[in-house]
């Protein structure tokens, strides 16, 4: 699984460790992990902008069916995977919950999965009148991940 660190403004950064994005990769599909919902969010490089996707509100094998038929209709050449951290920086359960998400991606479906600090991102959607927060938070976790790949 690659690591993709990106930061957002004043942002502490867990690692500086960022992974070559291959040219090559268009379309996206993000995930705002959490352990009783997942907001989804499709988008593409040439467009630089998400759509949100409605919420996954199941957990287990049944998160990762839904998932499926998900990427069976978007077909998405890589996956992006919001990872939250705790203020300083540091890693905490949901941490470990949302990277273990991410290889759990990749070992199931086989796509490269790119990771994005995504503290924050439940709070700003729901500062800007996001009626459903996790949709919104993956619509801003890959935006953010789109825009540091043209920079």
């Amino acid at each position: 699984m690659n690591t993709l660190t990106m930061p957002a403004p004043n942002r502490v950064l867990p690692s500086t460790e960022v992974k070559v994005v291959p040219a090559d990769l268009q379309r996206f599909m993000a995930f705002d992990f959490g352990t009783r919902r997942t907001g989804v969010a499709v988008g593409s490089r040439m467009l630089g902008a998400a759509q949100p996707q409605a919420t996954i509100s199941v957990s287990g094998d049944a998160r990762f069916a839904q998932i499926a038929l998900r990427l069976k209709e978007w077909e998405p050449q890589a996956l992006v995977v919001g990872v939250p951290y705790h203020p300083d920086g540091a890693p905490h359960d949901n941490t470990l919950r949302a990277q273990k998400f991410g290889r759990q991606l990749h070992g199931r479906f086989g796509l490269p999965v790119f990771e994005v600090d995504e503290r924050y991102s439940t709070t700003e959607a729901l500062a800007d009148g996001a009626k459903d927060a996790d949709a919104a938070s993956a619509c801003i976790i890959l935006e953010q991940f789109l825009r540091s790949l043209s920079s």
